[in-house]
């Protein structure tokens, strides 16, 4: 039997105390991993921070394209999600030469970008303290850089090195919150147990994970959306982008008159630029 897509939920408690957002992202992160040859702890550190992105632009800018980013001290390797508004989610892992795992020692920081419609970009970056999760580090940000108290678990179930289960949940404080519906949310997810194990459980869904957070509390689901690995280069995309070298560095590459062959760093896929294609960026428009 073939598993189901990806998804995410949003829904609001009727008593407009929690917005809370689930999400199954075992295709997006395992489409993911692949394409960047992920492996060990780097691979799910990446799944989180790719299922990370995904909720917080589902919950804080659900129109707008959000990226994060993990960076290691000293420039020595980061992790990339990127989260579009169509769902569709890439992202990279970045290490230096000979090296497996993102070395989170001190120095390291989380930086989280919003593209604004106007291409403008919005960011907010926090420091990784040393020891400290993913998940952690991204509550750290919403209360400092929204100002928005949010209780956040994220989870990618690995069986060697192929991802099994990755999906998440966000909980966020509302302006209507009362003491007595904080001490219940606060106590339920202090004894909801590990990610890892609602992962691994058969009936994981997005609608399952909300109706456990939400078990007795009234709640009115607002919107499913779609999410799956995907990414959106096309050679549209890719001579634009060249189009802005200067002239000298256009003339280097038709030196030698050969077929120019470009991979996209997120997906892997080739494209082929022909001698005329670059002569024709030189030509005044």
């Amino acid at each position: 039997m073939s598993e189901k897509a990806d998804s995410v939920v949003r829904a609001i408690t009727d008593d407009g105390a929690f917005r809370v957002i689930t999400a199954r992202t075992t295709h997006t992160v395992r489409g993911a991993v692949a394409a960047q040859h992920g492996s060990g702890t780097t691979a799910r550190s990446f799944g989180d921070l790719l299922t990370a992105a995904i909720l917080f632009r589902e919950t804080m800018a659900p129109k707008l394209r959000v990226q994060s980013i993990l960076k290691s001290a000293r420039g020595r390797g980061s992790l990339v999600a990127d989260s579009h508004p169509s769902g569709k989610t890439r992202g990279l892992i970045q290490l230096p030469s000979g090296a497996r795992e993102l070395n989170l020692d001190a120095g390291a920081l989380l930086q989280v970008m919003r593209t604004m419609p106007d291409g403008r970009v919005s960011q907010g970056i926090v420091s990784v303290p040393v020891g400290s999760s993913i998940p952690e580090a991204l509550m750290d940000y919403m209360q400092t850089s929204e100002q928005v108290v949010s209780m956040l678990a994220l989870g990618t179930l690995m069986r060697g090195e192929s991802v099994v289960s990755a999906g998440g949940y966000l909980v966020q404080l509302l302006p209507e919150v009362g003491r007595g519906s904080l001490k219940i949310m606060t106590n339920r997810l202090r004894d909801f147990g590990r990610m890892d194990s609602l992962l691994d459980d058969d009936s994981f869904s997005p609608q399952w994970l909300l109706e456990q957070l939400l078990d007795g509390m009234p709640f009115t689901q607002l919107e499913e959306s779609a999410v799956d690995f995907d990414c959106w280069c096309d050679e549209l995309r890719l001579m634009t982008a060249m189009a802005t070298l200067n002239r000298a560095d256009i003339e280097l590459l038709l030196a030698d008159g050969e077929v120019l062959e470009i991979s996209c760093d997120y997906c892997g896929r080739e494209y082929r630029i022909a001698p005329a294609q670059l002569r024709g960026l030189l030509e005044p428009s």
